[in-house]
């Protein structure tokens, strides 16, 4: 599996370093990190971790592995500036995640796993794109000459989310909801789940936007207008999709027994009871892509870079997650 190495300011080369240090304990598939092979050894070094670092191809990396951590060069080089973003670190954070996505695509690795990197330093160079999925999405369609409309995951061992709309306002969720999107999220969401998590007959719980689900329009009209409608047009595509049901009791042990995923509205919706039950398991999985995409719950977490205190947890479990999907995947196919 290709892993992008993130913004290099942040944690990601010390969690990449850590998840291999638990390749045995912890049961990590091999991956090979696409990074400035110079800063992970500084960075090693930094924090303490005695790792044995081999540059390699992707078409060694697996061989590599079990004895060192395998790096595959970029062009760019980074400047070693832990802690404090620098916009000079653009193109290559830019070129690891284009080459990760490159080899998912030619067939050189089975998933693309993302370190986090952040907004600002990339916008300060001229990285037009919203955030990482919204260019992960360009490059599927540059790939695929098909347009690509990614859906957000947050997948735990117990609770499994998905934001209708993500990066806005919460004033803003009213105005950009629609029973198009909302469509549109859910499909995406039922045919990933039945072809990539191998689940047969998804079950999608639908949220309210409102409290009480709009109590019958009385707390607002949306949950009437907008998303009770998407719910009728799925269940008459044969999508199992129920509610508007109330947020607030959407994610107590035995309301989660019944569905496979919770389609909620805004961002805070989904993200916090993912969080809340499994801050350092949890996955975000993005959906609606020619290639599987997962990365670690959190961001680049500047404020602790080189302290070596950062748990790989998420990122652990993002990896195996990934490797997962593409068994599935394989099995499909020979099926």
């Amino acid at each position: 599996m290709a892993l992008s190495v993130g913004d290099p300011s942040g944690v990601g080369p010390e969690i990449a370093i850590a998840a291999w240090r638990a390749r045995d304990s912890a049961g990590v598939p091999p991956f090979y990190l696409i990074a400035d092979p110079a800063l992970i050894a500084a960075r090693a070094r930094l924090v303490g971790a005695d790792v044995p670092i081999t540059e390699t191809i992707p078409a060694k990396a697996a061989r590599v592995f079990a004895r060192a951590l395998p790096v595959v060069p970029l062009v760019a080089r980074f400047v070693d500036s832990t802690g404090r973003p620098d916009p000079a670190n653009a193109a290559g954070i830019i070129e690891a995640i284009d080459r990760a996505v490159d080899d998912c695509l030619g067939g050189r690795a089975a998933a693309v796993v993302t370190c986090p990197i952040a907004k600002k330093p990339l916008y300060d160079a001229g990285f037009r794109f919203p955030g990482h999925t919204e260019y992960l999405a360009h490059l599927a369609t540059l790939h695929t000459g098909a347009e690509a409309m990614p859906v957000m995951m947050l997948a735990g061992p117990e609770l499994r989310t998905v934001p209708v709309t993500i990066h806005i306002a919460l004033r803003e969720v009213p105005k950009a909801l629609t029973t198009e999107l909302v469509v549109a999220a859910a499909r995406i969401t039922a045919a990933d789940l039945e072809h990539r998590f191998g689940i047969a007959k998804p079950r999608l719980a639908v949220a309210g936007l409102n409290p009480h689900a709009g109590e019958g329009g009385a707390m607002g009209a949306e949950d009437e207008r907008i998303i009770r409608p998407a719910i009728d047009r799925l269940r008459a595509e044969g999508i199992d999709a129920f509610g508007p049901l109330p947020a607030d009791t959407l994610f107590h042990a035995r309301a989660r027994a019944g569905y496979d995923v919770a389609l909620c509205m805004y961002h805070d919706q989904a993200l916090i009871p993912a969080k809340a039950l499994a801050f350092d398991e949890a996955v975000n999985v993005t959906l609606g892509l020619p290639f599987i995409r997962t990365s670690p719950d959190h961001g680049t977490a500047f404020d602790i870079a080189g302290k070596g205190i950062a748990r790989a947890d998420s990122l652990i479990a993002a990896l195996r997650l990934a490797r997962r999907l593409a068994d599935i995947g394989t099995k499909a196919a020979a099926a």
